[in-house]
């Protein structure tokens, strides 16, 4: 690992943590491509995605601090609060009961690629038969919505899969519009990165801080200069398009990598 190799994979998560793509998936490509594997790689992967909750804190810090200063007198703010915590919870619960077999057996090119296939396919039929847009506003998103998105993020557990990807095709599925699901996956990501990140560099900061101590400083600002840029553009996006671009991309970056290997 070099300072060159932690930004480059600062760049790829920061790319990728926001977009339907899976994150974790191209940063075990990549990392593969690069020969960074092992069990350092894995926890810098996962670590450096502090980067990315960072840019959604920033990006969003005005509706976040609307948020808390309307909790305690203004009703679509709390279900809005309590619907986030309870979508955080399966996948929080499940993760933790399964996080280390995963790491262990699922963070390889094929099962990757065959995730990021899967994953576009079923983008693909979402888009196509899912056609009620009732839900418009992030004030609107009952406890039943927010639950079915939480049971949809359990599926990013998965490497490849993408936990953008799944918790927005749950909240399309849920009946939110594209720009409500996708800020909710973003306010969502939130507790749910903060979690999964907190407890790798708690676990592994002997193992993150060995060598070169700039690695993961510089890993983790890659991501959140990357990061903040992403959240703006891909909004911006998603107001014009629906996501098949990026089902398709899923769908040729998976038959490519499993072609090479073969």
């Amino acid at each position: 690992m070099t300072l060159w190799t932690a930004i480059i994979l600062g760049v790829v998560e920061g790319l990728t943590e926001f977009l339907p793509v899976s994150s974790t998936g191209h940063l075990i490509l990549v990392g593969h491509a690069l020969g960074i594997t092992g069990e350092y790689a894995v926890s810098f992967e996962i670590a450096i995605q502090l980067g990315s909750i960072l840019s959604v804190v920033v990006y969003f810090r005005k509706r976040l601090r609307d948020l808390l200063q309307r909790f305690p007198t203004d009703a679509p703010s709390r279900q809005l609060t309590y619907g986030i915590g309870l979508a955080f919870l399966p996948a929080a619960f499940l993760g933790l009961a399964v996080h280390k077999w995963i790491e262990t057996h699922l963070f390889g090119p094929v099962t990757v690629a065959g995730a990021l296939i899967a994953g576009g396919v079923v983008i693909l039929i979402i888009e196509h038969a899912v056609k009620e847009r009732r839900i418009k506003e992030l004030g609107e998103i009952g406890l039943r919505e927010a639950w079915w998105v939480g049971i949809a993020q359990c599926f990013s557990l998965f490497p490849g899969v993408s936990r953008s990807g799944a918790t927005i095709m749950g909240g399309l599925v849920a009946g939110m519009d594209r720009t409500t699901a996708t800020e909710f996956s973003f306010l969502l990501a939130l507790p749910t990165m903060i979690a999964a990140t907190g407890y790798k560099i708690v676990k592994s900061r002997d193992l993150l801080f060995q060598g070169d101590p700039l690695l993961f400083p510089v890993g983790l600002a890659a991501a959140f200069v990357t990061g903040l840029l992403v959240i703006a553009g891909f909004l911006t996006f998603i107001k014009q398009h629906t996501f098949k671009p990026f089902a398709y991309y899923r769908i040729a970056l998976g038959v490519l990598v499993l072609t090479a290997l073969a």
